[in-house]
């Protein structure tokens, strides 16, 4: 029987060099079929891939981790997105309401433990959401920061099947597309936020940074533990 990593590897042969909407439409329509998402977060960018799913099968399942610290204006830029490019799956999905009061009643451990924050706010809830999905999408690209330098388009990772059909676009690839489809950028942009999380812990980028830069500003953190191994995280906090 074929593993994760073996199937990872065959169609990562076979669609070597395509990106995009071109990647993006066998693995939806035939490839994947039925068994994969797409996990947005409908911040800065967004619009790009969101775009590209709903030109291709606006019935994708597309994830939304609503982990109760965002901007106001990520929640109406999703409801603008979601009824502008007819997306007929769109799932939000929230940390249990159990694990909150236990885990961070008073709604502070963002700035005590950020790690374990990420943990039951992003982490559990996602692998909530992915059971019984085989493989799912994300946004991540290459220029984004440092650590996403070697990012491939297709991947194993945790079980399942990880891809990245942006990976080797770069920042005016992604100006140009919202252009051309005249997407809407999400409001925040404007103000200088170009990587938009939680708002706790998302700041302006500095001129010159990397676009992540204001994301955990001075805490040594470049990840939620979405896209690294759950195992490299500090334990959560209870």
């Amino acid at each position: 029987m074929t593993g994760v990593g073996d199937r990872a590897a065959e169609l990562a042969r076979s669609y070597a060099g395509v990106t995009g909407p071109a990647l993006l439409e066998p693995l939806l329509t035939r490839e994947l079929k039925g068994e994969i998402a797409l996990v947005s977060s409908f911040g800065a960018e967004s619009a790009v891939l969101l775009h590209m799913v709903a030109e291709i099968d606006p019935s994708t399942p597309v994830i939304f981790l609503n982990t109760g610290k965002l901007f106001g204006e990520t929640l109406r830029y999703r409801r603008e997105l979601i009824a502008r490019l007819g997306l007929t799956d769109a799932r939000e999905i929230r940390p249990l309401a159990e694990d909150e009061a236990a885990r961070d009643a008073d709604g502070m451990l963002w700035r005590r433990d950020p790690d374990a924050c990420c943990h039951f706010r992003k982490v559990e809830p996602l692998n909530r959401a992915l059971a019984g999905f085989g493989a799912w999408i994300t946004g991540r690209k290459r220029f984004q920061a440092a650590t996403r330098a070697d990012l491939v388009t297709i991947e194993a990772a945790d079980g399942r099947l990880k891809i990245n059909p942006l990976a080797d676009w770069d920042r005016d690839d992604l100006v140009a597309y919202l252009d051309s489809h005249d997407l809407p950028r999400h409001p925040l942009e404007a103000d200088g936020y170009l990587s938009i999380g939680c708002m706790p812990c998302t700041d302006r980028a500095a001129p010159g940074d990397d676009l992540r830069s204001g994301r955990w500003s001075g805490l040594g953190k470049t990840e939620c533990g979405i896209h690294i191994p759950v195992s490299a995280l500090a334990a959560p906090s209870r």
